[in-house]
């Protein structure tokens, strides 16, 4: 009986250590996933809005990337209901007609999101990538204010450090920025360097706003994120059409829905599309600080694919301003101290999710939102 009794306790041992051997390789796998997402998006929208020939409508490009993502999640569903067509059918119709109430409760954070998209495209037309990326952090600190005024929130001392500090950073590229800005103008035909500067601030603050909204509104929701992404696409693509036929409207009706379109523009439409949904599976095995990292190590990307992709050059003022933002952001990932008050959504700390797709924000609700089979474990 001893005998069978350690035999059982060794293999729950292996067992163990084999679970755990699995976790930190999915946290390994999940740092990459982030990164890539985090930098490619920016990277390949930057690239493709500064080739020369016939520009493709980013409005149309907004509206293709819901239909898509909309497409993947009914196929997803229709998957999880074991391709019985009556049964998704059914769900649905109740999730979206029956539940009306609930399916409107979208439309506000569709609506910002729509126009965060939008204007992710006119900053990132106007930007160099490794500033973009640099900016786009002060999501973060528009975040953490939503949520300390919307949801009553806390933070600690080392999150309010590091959100002085992410300013300070910030402030500093584009002092750095301002002083090379008539220059890349008259080099860059087309680019308005204050137009993108003016697009990335308020997308920072609808980020943020949505974020924390999208957390309020659907507290103790149990509906996944697959049927969330279906009833925010249903509003996505009729905003979406809406802002194409009043900003693009008269061209699209001569050139066509798909005008400008190569093989790239399809890739930035699929990575937008897809690769917030392949992150709010992934983000499921990363903690605070990996996503944190992540964020961090992205940002180190950018600036090196840019040096060599665009020509981008770094001088002491945007090293000294983007070590801040990347040192803030770490800070601001951090683990509480034990007996410590929660601290602000989630949402804020996963770049793509606020780049590519932010509807994977919204911290614990998005465990509920996450179907079983994405997994139980997440990283520690």
């Amino acid at each position: 009986m001893a005998a069978g009794n350690l035999s059982q306790a060794g293999e729950e041992k292996v067992a163990s250590r084999s679970q755990s051997e699995v976790n930190r390789r999915l946290k390994y796998i999940s740092l990459a996933v982030l990164v890539v997402q985090n930098a490619s998006l920016i990277l390949s929208i930057r690239y493709v809005r500064t080739l020369p020939g016939d520009r493709f409508f980013t409005t149309s490009a907004v509206v293709m990337a819901e239909v898509l993502k909309v497409l993947t999640c009914l196929l997803i569903i229709l998957l999880q209901k074991r391709f019985s067509v009556k049964q998704t059918v059914f769900l649905l119709f109740d999730s979206i007609v029956v539940q009306y109430k609930d399916t409107l409760k979208l439309a506000v954070p569709s609506l910002i999101y729509t126009l965060q998209n939008n204007l992710q495209y006119i900053a990132i037309s106007n930007l160099p990538a490794a500033t973009f990326q640099v900016t786009y952090q002060l999501k973060i600190l528009t975040t953490a204010l939503f949520s300390v005024m919307m949801l009553r929130k806390s933070l600690s001392r080392v999150q309010w450090v590091s959100l002085l500090l992410l300013f300070g950073g910030v402030a500093i590229v584009q002092v750095q920025q301002e002083g090379k800005k008539e220059a890349s103008m008259s080099e860059s035909s087309g680019q308005n360097y204050t137009v993108g500067l003016v697009a990335v601030v308020i997308s920072c603050l609808s980020s943020g706003f949505a974020g924390v909204y999208f957390e309020k509104i659907l507290k103790g929701s149990s509906a996944s994120v697959w049927m969330r992404n279906v009833q925010l696409g249903i509003f996505g693509m009729a905003l979406g059409m809406l802002g194409l036929w009043w900003n693009d409207g008269a061209a699209v009706a001569e050139h066509g829905f798909l005008f400008g379109y190569t093989g790239m523009v399809w890739c930035v439409i699929f990575n937008q599309a897809f690769g917030g949904l392949l992150v709010a599976v992934v983000v499921k095995y990363a903690d605070n600080i990996l996503k944190g990292f992540a964020t961090s190590f992205s940002i180190i990307v950018s600036t090196v694919a840019s040096i060599h992709l665009f020509g981008f050059h770094v001088d002491l003022l945007f090293t000294a301003g983007a070590g801040l933002v990347i040192g803030a952001v770490y800070m601001y990932s951090l683990p509480k101290a034990p007996g410590g008050s929660s601290s602000p959504s989630a949402s804020s700390l996963s770049s793509s999710a606020s780049s590519a797709s932010p509807r994977t924000d919204g911290g614990e609700e998005m465990e509920a939102f996450l179907p079983k089979c994405a997994g139980k474990q997440k990283g520690s």
